[in-house]
């Protein structure tokens, strides 16, 4: 399962090697200063909102990979029946990640923490 940690000044997604394979993408660092916003959302699958471009999807059960809608480009790890951490970007290469991980108020919480 990925996982959503900061790394001093830097927000950092580690994919799983499937997850990495499925995705077409390896791990993800940006800056906590893009971080915009950090929410929990108990349904990740109908917070991923585009066409899969590239990654895997599993009706009704994962969505892992980039997914574009006009003007717009999420990174995704969602899987079904896990609540996952939303995190809004500003001036990165996506406008935000969904991820499912274990313990997402506390993941949250420390992202939130870690922006300030």
């Amino acid at each position: 399962m990925a996982v959503l940690r900061t790394d001093g000044q830097d927000l950092v997604l580690e994919l799983t090697l499937g997850e990495k394979i499925w995705s077409l993408h390896g791990n993800l660092r940006m800056p906590l200063s893009a971080v915009r916003d950090v929410s929990v959302v108990p349904a990740p699958l109908a917070a991923v909102r585009g066409l899969r471009a590239p990654g895997l999807a599993v009706p009704f059960r994962t969505k892992i990979g980039t997914w574009r809608r006009r003007g717009a480009k999420s990174f995704a790890v969602a899987r079904a029946g896990r609540p996952a951490v939303r995190v809004v970007l500003a001036d990165m290469p996506f406008e935000e990640l969904v991820v499912s991980v274990d313990e997402p108020e506390r993941v949250a919480r420390d992202l939130r923490r870690g922006r300030r």
